[in-house]
């Protein structure tokens, strides 16, 4: 489930980052928006989480991952991925 596999990432990212503030994004305010905003001193990333590497994307998901990717860092994150992904957020943060 998407919702239990975003609690575990947020306490990851939280262990990894100790000092970050994670903002868990409003899905009805900018549609196809990442999840989760990552801000880590002067650093940030965006994450759209999905419970699968199969998961449907939404209308906008695919623009606005590649927009905050240009911007500093922006990816889909999925259990099959999660691992890289963490990797490039260490890289990035």
């Amino acid at each position: 489930m998407e919702s239990n596999f975003q609690s575990e990432l947020i306490k990851e990212i939280r262990y990894l980052f100790p000092d970050c503030i994670i903002l868990k994004n409003d899905p009805n305010y900018l549609q196809g928006f990442p999840d989760l905003l990552i801000l880590n001193n002067d650093r940030w990333a965006a994450l759209e989480v999905k419970d699968s590497s199969r998961s449907k994307t939404r209308r906008n998901q695919d623009y606005y991952i590649r927009l905050t990717n240009k911007m500093s860092y922006g990816s889909y994150v999925y259990p099959e991925n999660k691992k890289e992904v963490l990797h490039e957020l260490q890289q990035t943060l």
